[in-house]
């Protein structure tokens, strides 16, 4: 029998081995450049393919991309057993699957008071960024917007080496200028992830830098849009529309395309960060990250941190969104210590909307909408029997005909995100007048459907607006019309959606590092109708945030161009407002929402003027970097591929609590323990700061020296940083601050630690 069976079972076999060996994607990482020769770094990439492919012929079909400015290296279409022998090559670092990777304004500038009516302010002395270059990797953009003119805007740098790519609807002579002086897209790796060139069906897009979902155009209207007057969104939140480095200029680098609501192809985004390198850039500017956990901390199988390691290396300082998962911990993306990442808050907006019930009490709520109910309607309630009251919200689809001519109350669970845009159009489409949806938090306020009457209030005002309803035979309510106060109406929040630490990877490494406004945010998007020149639109999300950043590091680059990106980095971090611009208390929204801590917002809400002159900076360099390879775990060979340098880690691992960067985080303090931070002078050469210290509850910290003298001579002074606790027992994480005051300068980092007994 078994003789007999043999025929059968090896054509099984055969048969399975030609469905396992379909082609995939892999980019083949081989670390720092050997030389800058890119066409000998491109033959070398053939060789390694032909090798394991057995022709030339082979390679080139194979071959996706190279990557040859930044870092050597190439995508191509392998089977995985291919890219199993590649990977055994001592030429490759490390062979990495292709991702794909999601997306992740008239007040900001004004809150974070970056405002050219101040004399002294960083917009001011950089002169608004001129010269500095702002890529951004995107869906591209729409270059007629207004806010891209290039008036006063002077000839495009000579150091810049990009060009603007033709393609559908995108021609460079036309869409190109003085300040979107670069446009490029790349798209072979969502197809090679399809497996086959997109068509209609799926894609709808344009072939071509240029934005069809918005995105893009929004993040770059904010990072570098020019001062555009008289902006409003139906007359609400009316002003001056302007990004925060107006005469910065503009590289788009399209790797997101309108495919399954978005994506981004890991071999797409390497391939526009190492362009960007070549291109000449001074910032990156990346809204987009994993919307999945990062893989293990010990492999470098994550293509943006590949590509932005190399770009830090060059001098880019590289701006990383936080991501779209919040509240929850451990969420948070782009976690490396060499990139800069940025969370969202709030600012200090809001549209009020009056709300009267039939017994005359008025109460206020948010909402965005233009017209008003100028008489008393009938306000219902939907008592489901067979769904509990906090789904009401999300049962309103499902039996919404009784909403007819009403005003619809409902409450909102814990994870009704996104559907209130739905909830609107169920209730508008069976002839309803108005919904209130309660919710804690209230979260992002944005437009509904077709200026509808939605309003968004707290669950406790939810519940009393609920207590009038089942007291009251007819009861009433007349809803007013939006208005927008600027002030201190509402607190400022780090939002709902912000994704949060720990940093899931690197525990002892803060994620996020900073807030920056991502709440709606009203910049320019493409029009409905191509014909017209302007539109604009709020957004809200960590990848409105994320350009906020971006700008304040290109008005910092044009001030500091010999800073390094973890000088930046830190002069943001250090002297960012732990209590929002007022003094007032920041909270991070959640359930319950509470004072926000540094795994909500790192640092704290970004404070650009402080920024400029931030006294001392916690600097780190490649040297740094490699110490936290070691401290990880990579072996020699992986950091000496990843760097072309012969590298040898101790024999006893490093601590990763040794790494310079601008926090103390201690996941599992079980014992007292030290360790080692390194501050440089960038103030006044004759400085004398000192330490003050506000520990965690339970913690003790002691600082040695607790006075830093620096001269001349003395420019970077290195200090022993210790700490142990009264805590008899297992806590979770407890919070405080370690300061150095000059009289002038705050130098603040945070400390997070918890005991594990």
């Amino acid at each position: 029998m078994g003789n007999a069976a043999t025929p059968a079972l090896d054509h099984l076999c055969t048969l399975h081995i030609r469905v396992a060996a379909k082609s995939n994607v892999y980019i083949v990482y081989m670390g720092q450049k050997p030389h800058d020769n890119e066409e000998l770094l491109v033959k070398a990439h053939h060789g390694v393919l032909a090798s394991v492919l057995g022709s030339q012929e082979g390679s080139v079909d194979s071959l996706v991309y190279s990557y040859k400015y930044g870092f050597s290296g190439f995508a191509a279409k392998l089977t995985m057993a291919q890219a199993q022998m590649i990977s055994e090559l001592p030429s490759v670092v490390e062979v990495i699957p292709n991702r794909l990777h999601k997306m992740q304004t008239t007040r900001s500038w004004d809150y974070l008071q970056l405002s050219p009516r101040f004399p002294n302010s960083l917009l001011r002395k950089s002169r608004m960024g001129s010269g500095a270059i702002i890529g951004v990797l995107d869906t591209g953009i729409w270059p007629e917007s207004e806010v891209f003119c290039d008036e006063g805007l002077g000839p495009v740098p000579s150091r810049w080496k990009g060009i603007c790519e033709s393609g559908e609807l995108f021609s460079p002579a036309k869409a190109c200028s003085r300040k979107l002086i670069g446009a490029r897209y790349f798209v072979k790796g969502l197809e090679a992830a399809y497996g086959h060139p997109l068509n209609n069906s799926e894609f709808q897009d344009y072939w071509s830098p240029r934005d069809r979902s918005g995105h893009g155009t929004h993040v770059s209207s904010v990072a570098s849009g020019f001062f555009v007057p008289n902006v409003s969104y139906h007359g609400l939140a009316v002003g001056t529309v302007r990004g925060g480095a107006p005469h910065s200029r503009i590289a788009m680098y399209k790797v997101c395309w309108q495919v399954n609501g978005g994506v981004c192809a890991d071999i797409d985004i390497l391939k526009a960060i190492d362009q960007a390198i070549y291109d000449g850039v001074d910032v990156l500017s990346l809204s987009l990250g994993p919307s999945f956990p990062s893989y293990s901390d010990v492999d470098m199988r994550n293509g943006i941190a590949i590509g932005a390691f190399h770009a830090v290396a060059k001098g880019i300082v590289v701006v990383g969104a936080a991501g779209n998962s919040g509240p929850a911990a451990y969420s948070v993306s782009n976690i490396e210590p060499w990139l800069l990442t940025v969370a969202a808050s709030s600012v200090d907006r809001s549209f009020l909307v009056a709300i009267t019930l039939g017994n005359n009490w008025t109460t206020m709520g948010q909402g965005m909408f233009s017209g008003k109910l100028t008489k008393f309607h009938n306000l219902v309630y939907p008592e489901v029997s067979d769904l509990d009251d906090e789904r009401a919200c999300e049962s309103l689809s499902l039996n919404d005909t009784w909403a007819a001519g009403n005003v619809v109350l409902c409450f909102a669970s814990d994870d009704y995100n996104d559907d209130t845009h739905n909830t609107s159009s169920s209730v508008k489409k069976v002839g309803g007048l108005g919904l209130i949806v309660a919710k804690n938090p209230t979260k992002a306020v944005e437009p509904f459907v077709n200026n509808f009457p939605c309003v968004q209030i707290s669950l406790d005002i939810g519940m009393q607006i609920l207590n009038y309803i089942r007291s009251t035979r007819n009861p009433q309510v007349k809803i007013g019309a939006s208005t927008t106060r600027v002030g201190q109406p509402l607190s400022t929040t780090v939002a709902y959606f912000s994704s949060r630490g720990p940093n899931s990877v690197a525990p002892a490494i803060l994620k996020p590092d900073i807030a920056a406004p991502g709440v709606a945010i009203l910049a320019a998007v493409p029009p409905s109708d191509p014909k017209d020149r302007n539109s604009y639109a709020f957004i809200s999300g960590t990848s409105m945030a994320t350009p906020h950043v971006s700008a304040i590091v290109a008005l910092l680059k044009t001030l500091h161009s010999h800073w390094s990106p973890a000088a930046i980095k830190s002069a943001i971090v250090t002297t960012a407002w732990s209590s929002d611009p007022y003094g007032a208390v920041i909270f991070a929204e959640g359930q319950p929402m509470m004072s926000a801590r540094p795994f909500d917002f790192g640092g704290g809400i970004v404070n650009p003027n402080k920024a400029v002159d931030p006294g001392l900076v916690y600097d780190m360099g490649m040297a740094d970097y490699i110490q936290y390879f070691c401290a990880k775990g990579y072996n020699n060979s992986a950091i000496s591929g990843i760097t072309k340098r012969s590298i040898s880690c101790p024999k006893r691992r490093p601590s990763i609590l040794d790494i310079n960067v601008p926090s103390i985080t201690i996941p599992s303090l079980t014992h007292p323990v030290s360790l080692t931070r390194t501050v440089t002078n960038v103030g006044a050469i004759n400085s004398s700061y000192k330490a003050a210290i506000e520990a965690p509850p339970g913690i003790t910290i002691a600082i040695k020296p607790r006075i830093l003298k620096f001269n001349h001579k003395m420019k970077s002074i290195s200090f022993t940083v210790t700490i142990s606790s009264n805590h008899r027992v297992t806590t979770g994480y407890c919070f405080g601050s370690l300061t150095w005051l000059d009289g002038v300068h705050s130098v603040r980092i945070p400390v997070s630690v918890r005991t594990n007994i």
